[in-house]
C-alpha cells in the first residue's frame, strides 16, 4: 500500500471547509487504501503570536474531531506532531540541507510576514524555517505521496529537493515523495467573503461555519450568508460566487451537481433554508460523537498515545540512519 502523510494545524477551531475539503475524504477514502498517517502538527501552530492554553485546547479538539468524523485508529495512525521527536530530529538536519534562498522564495513565508509586521508582531524564524519542519513530517516516514491542495504544493517541492539532496550527498536514505491532487473535494468559501476560502483562523466568524457550531448557528450562518445582485440563480463561481458557494455547499452536503441544483430553485431564501438544513444533517453525527469522545478524554488519550508510538516505530530507524549518513556519532 502506498504510504501517505496529511497534517491538520490546530489553528483555529475546525470548520465545514476543513471537514468537506479534507477530512472527509480521509476518513471515506484514504484510511482504506492507503497506509495512512493522520497527525494534528501542533508545532506548526507556533510560528505565529499565539495562546499557549488556546493550542493545547485546539490541539485536542482536533484530535476528538477527526475520530468523531470516522477515523479508525484500528485503519490508519492518528497523533499529534509534538509527541514524536524525531519531527524535530530530523527537521534540523534538513535545515542543514536546504538554503536560505530557497525558504524566502515561500510564498506562504512572504505572505504572513507581511500579515506578522503588519500587526506589530514581529516575524518569526520559525516562520521562515517551518517548510523544512514540514518536509521532515513527510520524509520521516517514507512517505509515497502528499495530497494537498494547490497552495501547498510548493511544500512538498521543496520535500522533494530536500530528499534528493540528501540522498546524492549521503547515500540514499530517504523516499522521494509525490504530491497528489486528490479527487476535488468541495472548495467551500466564507459565508461573508465568498471570494475567500473558510479558514479557521480567520478574524471574523461571522462567515464559518465550525464543525461544533449547533444547529441554530448553523442556520443562522448559512442564512446571513452575502448573495449576489440578480434574481436569476445560475451557478457562476466568476460573476455570482455567493451564489456558487451556496450551491456548493448544498451540493457537497446532499449530492448532485450544483449546477444542476441551480435550476431547481426560483429564490435565494429557499436555497439557503436547504442548504442550512443539509449542513445541519451533515454535521449532526460528529457533533453528537465528539461529544461522546469529549467526555472520555482516557479513550482519547490512549489513541494518541497508541498512534504516537506507531508513528515514532515508522520514523525513528529512517532517522537513525539519517543522523549516521550525514557524519553524527552515534549515541554509546
Amino acid at each position: 500500500m502506498k504510504r501517505i502523510f496529511s497534517g491538520i494545524k490546530p489553528t483555529g477551531h475546525l470548520t465545514l471547509g476543513n471537514y468537506l475539503g479534507a477530512v472527509r475524504r480521509w476518513v471515506e477514502e484514504e484510511q482504506y487504501r492507503t497506509d495512512a498517517l493522520f497527525s494534528v502538527v501542533d508545532l506548526h501552530a507556533l510560528t505565529v503570536h499565539h495562546d499557549p492554553a488556546r493550542v493545547r485546547r485546539l490541539t485536542l479538539q482536533a484530535a476528538t474531531l477527526l475520530l468523531a468524523a470516522g477515523l479508525d485508529p484500528a485503519r490508519c495512525t492518528v497523533f499529534v506532531q509534538s509527541h514524536v521527536d524525531e519531527h524535530t530530529r530530523l527537521s534540523y538536519l534538513l535545515e542543514c540541507t536546504a538554503a536560505d534562498g530557497e525558504l524566502r522564495r515561500m510564498i506562504q513565508y512572504r505572505e504572513k510576514g507581511s500579515r506578522a509586521e503588519a500587526a506589530g508582531q514581529g516575524v518569526r524564524l520559525s516562520l521562515l524555517t517551518y517548510p523544512v519542519l514540514m518536509a521532515a513530517d513527510i520524509l520521516a516516514y517514507g512517505t509515497d505521496e502528499v495530497p494537498v491542495g494547490e497552495d501547498q504544493t510548493q511544500h512538498v517541492e521543496l520535500a522533494r529537493d530536500l530528499a534528493v539532496r540528501f540522498n546524492r550527498r549521503y547515500g540514499h536514505t530517504f523516499t522521494v515523495p509525490r504530491a497528489t491532487r486528490p479527487r476535488v473535494g468541495a472548495r467551500v468559501m466564507d459565508l461573508q467573503d465568498p471570494t475567500s476560502k473558510m479558514g479557521k483562523s480567520h478574524e471574523s466568524s461571522a462567515g464559518i461555519v465550525y464543525l461544533l457550531d449547533d444547529a441554530d448557528t448553523v442556520r443562522r450562518k448559512v442564512g446571513r450568508a452575502v448573495t449576489d445582485s440578480g434574481s436569476e440563480l445560475v451557478y457562476d463561481r466568476v460573476e455570482r460566487p455567493g451564489l456558487a458557494n451556496l450551491l456548493n455547499v448544498l451540493a457537497a452536503c446532499g449530492g448532485g451537481d450544483p449546477r444542476d441544483l441551480a435550476g431547481a430553485y426560483t429564490s435565494y431564501a429557499a436555497l439557503k433554508k436547504d442548504a442550512a438544513e443539509a449542513v445541519v444533517e451533515l454535521l449532526a453525527p460528529v457533533r453528537k460523537r465528539h461529544a461522546e469522545l469529549a467526555s472520555d478524554p482516557a479513550y482519547v488519550g490512549g489513541v494518541l498515545r497508541e498512534g504516537a508510538e506507531r508513528a515514532r516505530a515508522m520514523a525513528r530507524p529512517r532517522v537513525d540512519t539519517a543522523y549516521r549518513a550525514i557524519g553524527l556519532l552515534p549515541p554509546v
